[in-house]
């Protein structure tokens, strides 16, 4: 069993599934439809899990931080840290954007199919409406901003409908008061928190058992539904996208080395089981069980950061759509013929930011609309932005939470700074040619150590003494 446990972490099965399901898409479409079904059940299973398990995680989490030096201090560096690696992925966004140019020399038959699509839209499909204050916002459609879906009045209706960022905001709070009470009047509770996180942690890693089945599905369903000419004509953004996403992951893995002082192949073993399962389960949180345990129990982070920041991170950090959204401004301009100046860079930069925040607890078509917070403030269509996008947002969608998820990292890896290691004995490479042997530490005081001094010279004089009779004789 425990080997079947470990499929959906190797890489070259899943590169087998892609590629058998691309040949399922072309010549078998039921079969590769049957397998998205699967996949979508994955996905479900996966949600239906993850939301209580980022409340208990996080639980654990805030009660741990309390009891290490300074967590007020380390909960602001956390927060810092966040936007700041989610403001420069849209800075990274935007310079890519500017240099690589996507969107601005595509062929008349691109330009023709582009424009087809967009006008087969009807002109209000990508509309986005935000409202700072909202009546009822039950059964409001999901491009809907509200500053009740950060702070819901209701938590149980933010559970019912799934607002991740709204569960996130009560979790904090009442973790907090939580991680107030002593350890004497949350003996209990402690005792169920860990039994309901080992379940759904268990649950989520049963529920991984089917990542092959849905990496075929998608890749059968990508081949069988998307346009040639969609991928075509956006085959440049594409690719500026995926290498702008692999070089920023790639400089994040680079940062947790560093901050390990192991090597960068070893980084990226140890992490190669929640970044496989960030990049092809289509959802962020199906990897924070993974991440928690390598980065305490692989890599040595402290737990308590650890448990708070990655379920924080899967629902707030998401540096990987504010890269996605500074390349979609950049390249609905150039697409209209709009030569950005440096103050269009700019807010290309911040809104991008922003709109990152904004898209925390959406995904698919909810988290593209959040695209037209950066293209309104050009004055541009964002039915463009929605049109085009949700064709390509498949292809887009793994390397977009890959970084997220490694930005998560690197906040974990940066806010445990000064603290003790977490690392399992198993897991760190050991000089010594027995992995049983253990080493004995000795301390002594001063005056301990004056009693011992005094009885070697002693044992040392009688040595001496008898030596020099046995020598005599």
């Amino acid at each position: 069993m425990n080997k079947l446990r470990q499929l959906p972490n190797s890489a070259l099965l899943l590169v087998l599934c892609v590629l058998l399901g691309s040949v399922a898409g072309a010549f078998a479409e039921p079969v590769g439809e049957a397998a998205y079904a699967v996949g979508q059940l994955y996905i479900s299973i996966v949600n239906m899990a993850a939301v209580p398990l980022l409340v208990v995680a996080m639980f654990f989490g805030l009660r741990q931080l309390m009891g290490l030096p300074r967590p007020g201090l380390r909960i602001g560096t956390m927060l810092m840290l966040a936007l700041a690696l989610v403001a420069l992925a849209a800075l990274a966004g935007t310079l890519a954007g500017v240099v690589a140019a996507p969107g601005l020399h595509l062929s008349e038959a691109a330009h023709a199919e582009l424009g087809r699509l967009i006008l087969s839209s009807g002109g209000d499909a990508g509309e986005v409406r935000m409202a700072l204050f909202s009546q009822g916002t039950l059964g409001t459609p999901e491009h809907r901003f509200a500053l009740t879906e950060i702070v819901p009045d209701n938590f149980y209706s933010a559970l019912a409908n799934g607002r991740a960022l709204g569960i996130l905001t009560c979790t904090i709070f009442f973790g907090m008061a939580f991680a107030a009470l002593s350890a004497e009047q949350t003996k209990v509770l402690n005792g169920i928190f860990e039994s309901i996180y080992r379940t759904l942690e268990a649950l989520i890693d049963y529920a991984n058992l089917l990542l092959p089945v849905l990496v075929f599905g998608t890749a059968a369903h990508m081949v069988a539904h998307m346009p040639r000419e969609i991928l075509s004509a956006m085959g440049g953004f594409i690719s500026v996208f995926v290498i702008s996403a692999g070089v920023l992951s790639c400089i994040a893995l680079a940062t947790i080395a560093t901050r390990t002082r192991v090597s960068f192949s070893h980084t990226v073993a140890c992490l190669r089981a929640p970044m496989l399962v960030g990049f092809t389960s289509g959802t962020a949180t199906a990897a924070i069980p993974h991440t928690i345990e390598a980065m305490s129990a692989k890599l040595g982070f402290s737990r308590g950061v650890a448990d708070l920041v990655v379920p924080f991170g899967a629902v707030f950090l998401r540096a990987g759509s504010a890269l996605y959204f500074a390349l979609v401004a950049s390249f609905v301009a150039n697409l209209y013929g709009n030569s950005l100046s440096l103050g269009d860079c700019v807010m290309i930069c911040a809104a991008s930011t922003v709109a990152a925040f904004a898209s925390a607890g959406r995904n698919g078509v909810g988290g593209i609309a959040v695209a037209g917070i950066a293209l309104s403030l050009l004055r541009l269509p964002a039915e463009a932005a929605l049109v085009i996008f949700v064709g390509i947002d498949l292809i887009c969608d793994g390397p977009r939470n890959l970084l997220s998820l490694l930005s998560t990292c690197v906040v974990v890896a940066l806010a445990s700074a000064g603290l003790q290691t977490d690392r399992a004995a198993s897991a760190q490479p050991s000089a010594m040619p027995h992995r049983d042997s253990v080493v004995v530490r000795l301390a002594f005081t001063r005056a301990q150590l004056a009693v011992v001094a005094g009885c070697a010279v002693v044992a040392a004089s009688l040595i001496v003494v008898m030596g020099i009779g046995v020598g005599a004789r």
